[in-house]
């Protein structure tokens, strides 16, 4: 196999706008394409496709796959959960699942022709025989505005469904707080060498709120101690506790201070390596940057908009290679400093990760 390094660390993505004649990635198009779509379920079938209780949210799996079957996707009821299946014809794949909104799975096709998981997540089952899914790609964000207002987007509903397998693929999911003042959709693209999260937040309230939080992705690796950071070379960052959700993944502490100090830095290495522990937001990153991993010969490109501050965390090499902490962190961050969200503004930020190693 040849040598991937030299071919990583100088890959540069064309700008986004031009990636693909079907998709247009500017912050324009993030906040069009969620307004301005058909509607393929309407209000009146709502009810009969996803019913909630306090403690249980169910689906009507036969309604979906009878809707967006030709889209290239696939619809399977797990447990409380629906799992929906994105498949294009040349091999790349991605899961993901309602009502949580988490995408579990990222195979694209590689050089070699097969395909590789690209995300990192661990199963486990509670006391009550409850399984619970962490890591893949998740959302983590709060909401808070006038009079109280406190709201966090937990409950996802299927929205559309749009695209082909033989171009690229879009799910839409949406969630609005009680009142429906504040509505946040998310968009999950899948296209040959592209796995696209494009969140976009409509405020229909009549004053400002403020948003918190990431949008996280696990990646898997043989070990963080094979895994370099290439390109965030002079950007700022502070060291900071790691970003706590119900779908992060933190390996227990080795020692009882494990303090990451609350200081600001300045990477001062272009190929930055990842195997001590640590936890950063950097504050003036490029829009993108690549994870390299030299053990399993692989390497994906991060491009971010919307989104000022960038997280990384490493749980350390402490571990055991290829296990359960064999993955490192990476996404948009709105963790130091909120997005302000005006009255009836709409605001847009996503995350790509992008396949090189075609």
């Amino acid at each position: 196999m040849a040598s991937t390094g030299h071919f990583l660390s100088n890959f540069t993505l064309p700008p986004l706008s031009t990636q693909s004649k079907n998709l247009n990635f500017s912050q324009r198009h993030l906040v069009y394409k969620s307004q301005s779509c058909r509607n393929k379920i309407s209000m009146s079938n709502r009810s009969s496709i996803a019913s909630s209780t306090a403690n249980t949210v169910s689906f009507d799996v036969d309604y979906y796959e009878k809707e967006f079957s030709d889209h290239g996707v696939s619809f399977e009821s797990i447990n409380n959960s629906c799992v929906i299946k994105m498949e294009l014809e040349n091999g790349s794949k991605a899961r993901l699942m309602l009502p949580s909104g988490l995408i579990t799975s990222y195979k694209p096709l590689m050089w070699h022709g097969g395909t590789v998981e690209v995300l990192h997540t661990k199963v486990s089952e509670k006391d009550a025989g409850e399984i619970v899914i962490q890591g893949g790609v998740s959302m983590n964000f709060n909401c808070a505005g006038d009079a109280g207002f406190r709201w966090s987007p937990s409950i996802w509903s299927l929205h559309d469904v749009r695209g082909s397998s033989d171009k690229y693929i879009q799910v839409e999911l949406k969630s609005s707080d009680s009142k429906e003042m504040v509505n946040f959709t998310y968009l999950v693209t899948l296209e040959e060498a592209l796995l696209g999260s494009e969140l976009t937040i409509t405020n229909s309230s009549s004053s400002s709120i403020q948003m918190i939080g990431s949008l996280m992705s696990h990646l898997t690796v043989s070990s963080p101690e094979a895994t370099f950071a290439v390109g965030l070379q002079g950007s700022s960052y502070f060291c900071k506790q790691p970003l706590i959700s119900n779908f992060s993944i933190i390996p227990p502490p080795q020692n009882e201070e494990n303090v990451f100090p609350d200081t600001e830095n300045e990477e001062d290495d272009d190929c930055a390596s990842m195997a001590g522990e640590f936890s950063r937001i950097y504050t003036t990153a490029p829009r993108q940057f690549s994870v390299m991993d030299r053990g399993r010969r692989n390497s994906v490109i991060m491009q971010r908009t919307g989104f000022d501050e960038l997280y990384v965390y490493s749980p350390g090499s402490e571990h055991e290679m290829y296990g359960k902490y064999s993955y490192v962190c990476i996404g948009p961050s709105a963790t130091l400093i909120p997005v302000n969200v005006g009255p009836g503004v709409v605001w847009g930020g996503a995350q790509y990760l992008c396949n090189p190693n075609l």
